[in-house]
């Protein structure tokens, strides 16, 4: 039985923090973690949703929040100080918070500041999530640090262009890291969905249903007959959090039903030829 117990508690005595841990995947992934035992910071902006979550699990249980603005480094340092001081330790640290852009966005309509809007947000704050988390792992000699990066990392065409230099941006960002950190037991790696109807993706879409949001997903994607929800990506980030994946390390996880892996203008230009 007590074997039984902790497979099924997959993160029994871990410490996490999840940046963008109010709402959808972040949301998702945090409540999936404490269900698998872990003591988890949510940190996040949406102090209202966060504040929620935390009076819905209970104030007195494993979970806290924190409000925290990736680009802004002492916000990061506050939610790792804040794990250490309330639960000992970190183990894992999800960075997850991200931004986008306005999806009809041109090179032609390209500035500064939405760049940097994005940048400091995707890129800074997953840099910091990981130095401030290696701050308190390196000594341990063990942790686990995940980014959300996004199929756009490993696909071209439709996406507008900064938030998939991101996208990039992180999974080289986690790689390098791998080999850097893994000289200290920490393993490093992303996690890459697809079409998931997050509050972001329906507000980039401009669709306030989400409903309408899975079957424009549906229309679009490869592998057909199933949706894909946070509750996936949040499945894939667990066992990149657990020990089941302790020899996993500088991988980018792609949850996308093999979206990425298709090319049908070869498909669609025949089809013409008969037509």
């Amino acid at each position: 039985m007590a074997s039984i117990s902790s497979i099924a508690k997959r993160l029994e005595g871990k410490v996490a923090i999840i940046t963008g841990g109010a709402s959808g995947i972040g949301e998702a992934t945090t409540r999936l973690f404490i269900e698998h035992g872990a003591k988890v910071v949510i940190a996040d902006v949406q102090d209202d949703l966060g504040q929620s979550i935390v009076k819905e699990i209970g104030e007195n249980s494993d979970v806290c929040y924190v409000h925290c603005d990736v680009s802004v480094e002492k916000d990061v340092e506050n939610a790792v100080n804040v794990a250490v001081s309330r639960y000992g330790k970190l183990d894992i640290m999800f960075s997850n918070a991200g931004v986008s852009e306005e999806l009809d966005s041109t090179i032609l309509k390209s500035d500064y500041e939405n760049f940097k809007k994005v940048f400091d947000v995707n890129v800074f704050g997953a840099l910091m999530c990981s130095k401030h988390a290696a701050r308190v792992m390196i000594p341990a000699k063990k942790g686990v640090i995940i980014f959300t990066s996004s199929v756009a990392s490993v696909t071209c065409g439709g996406t507008v262009h900064t938030y998939l230099a991101s996208k990039h941006a992180i999974v080289g960002l986690a790689k390098n890291l791998g080999v850097e950190l893994g000289q200290h037991g920490i393993r490093v790696n992303c996690v890459s969905p697809f079409g998931v109807p997050t509050p972001m993706l329906m507000k980039g879409l401009g669709i306030n249903e989400k409903k309408k949001v899975e079957e424009f997903v549906c229309q679009i994607a490869n592998l057909k007959g199933t949706i894909s929800h946070v509750e996936d990506v949040a499945q894939t980030t667990l066992y990149l959090a657990s020990d089941e994946s302790k020899y996993i390390s500088g991988m980018n996880i792609i949850i996308d039903g093999g979206f990425s892996t298709t090319n049908v203008a070869l498909k669609q230009g025949i089809e013409t030829l008969r037509y």
